[in-house]
């Protein structure tokens, strides 16, 4: 299961977005046995935005990882780094 998301770092946060979100990468791929890859991407046409690039073993591995404590942790940090978010793009890889 392929999972994007993007979120928009504000003004003069995008830095520390970067680092926060990194640091959340590699706790997934730590801590979650079926997320396969996560990358955070640093988008050249759109400075401020970043986007996460997930693969999980499938939608119940996705599921787990939304219900994480370190996922909550992270959303709780970077809501003052961020002023917008785009809704998940979901698919499979063939």
């Amino acid at each position: 299961m392929v999972v994007i998301a993007e979120l928009v770092a504000g003004q003069g946060q995008r830095g520390d977005l970067v680092v926060l979100a990194r640091s959340f990468a590699a706790q997934c791929l730590a801590q979650e046995a079926g997320c396969q890859q996560f990358q955070v991407a640093e988008l050249e046409t759109s400075p401020d935005h970043l986007l996460f690039y997930e693969v999980y073993d499938d939608a119940a591995a996705f599921e787990a990882h939304r219900c994480s404590d370190h996922l909550a942790r992270f959303k709780a940090a970077f809501k003052d780094l961020v002023v917008g978010e785009q809704p998940l793009r979901l698919g499979q890889l063939r």
